[in-house]
């Protein structure tokens, strides 16, 4: 089992842990006051770097399931991605925020915590919805499926907390802005905002149709790039509709609906029907000139 080195005074989110012995109170951490906007140097963040981990739908050769780093310390979403990172790179990770609970986007999440947890001063926060941190609790950290890493050591001094975070509220830290957004899925389910000082980057997370996703991005000021899931080609709509996915046809319908000119890029596409699928958006979508996400790719705000 991990082991524990001594702590730094150290800022996550709006808690500050100051030393071992400091940790009380409950996992769940409410959202309320963001951080400092600036570096720990006080120097102003000129920009962030959001790096494509994975934007799979699948696995097999070079293809990784959804996860986004952020400079080096914040994952959106955690991947079959995140395991190409170094050990050094993964115990640089402070913050996930979890858009929900499919394995498909946190099963990198107990890896990583097991695997760095003895080699971080202060616990790795996980943000989400209340419905998504409680199916973490109930299924994942249960001691069955993995151990609770918000026991362990023990509950005053554990290597991971949660964070429960609502639609619409934002979570800034060091200058770095992340705002849940709707989603429209099979289970609650949540996109996210992020913003830097040069602009902003929206991901759809997984989702169906979803006005409420539009009056976001369209109300979002300076907003360079929308990166939305299209998992299913045209022939599997019915599927798409069943599991609360888009396919080309859909996507386009969707599309429609935006006023705001980001870039667009397509993710969460099925192995094996990548290209068809690509194919199929070009058609029904070409005139906002889609792009298919890639794994290394990124994007400057």
């Amino acid at each position: 089992m991990c082991r524990r080195l001594p702590v730094e005074s150290r800022t996550f989110g709006v808690v500050t842990f100051l030393d071992n012995d400091s940790m009380n109170g409950p996992s769940v951490i409410p959202a309320t006051a963001p951080v400092s906007t600036t570096e720990k140097s006080g120097s102003p963040r000129l920009d962030i770097r959001v790096r494509v981990l994975g934007c799979s739908g699948g696995i097999g050769g070079a293809l990784r399931t959804t996860s986004f780093l952020v400079d080096d310390d914040v994952l959106v979403d955690a991947g079959t991605g995140v395991g190409d990172l170094s050990l050094e790179q993964l115990a640089k990770v402070d913050h996930i925020f979890v858009s929900h609970s499919h394995l498909d986007h946190v099963t990198s999440i107990p890896f990583l915590v097991d695997t760095v947890c003895w080699m971080r001063a202060s616990p790795i926060v996980v943000y989400g919805i209340k419905e998504t941190l409680d199916i973490l609790r109930a299924h994942l950290f249960n001691w069955k499926i993995w151990p609770d890493f918000t026991q362990i050591p023990d509950a005053d001094k554990p290597f991971m907390v949660y964070r429960e975070v609502r639609p619409g509220e934002t979570v800034e830290i060091r200058g770095r802005r992340f705002t849940p957004i709707p989603a429209n899925h099979t289970v609650p389910a949540v996109g996210y905002a992020i913003e830097g000082p040069r602009g902003a980057l929206i991901f759809s997370g997984d989702t169906t149709s979803n006005d409420a996703l539009w009056r976001v991005v369209n109300a979002t000021p300076r907003l360079k790039y929308l990166i939305i899931e299209t998992a299913f080609c045209n022939r599997e709509r019915d599927i798409a509709v069943a599991s609360k996915h888009l396919c080309p046809q859909m996507l386009a319908e969707e599309l429609e609906k935006m006023r705001a000119t980001p870039e667009v890029y397509i993710t969460h596409l099925k192995p094996g029907e990548g290209a068809l699928t690509m194919r199929e958006v070009s058609q029904a979508a070409g005139r906002w000139r889609p792009r298919m996400l890639e794994n290394n790719q990124e994007f400057s705000l």
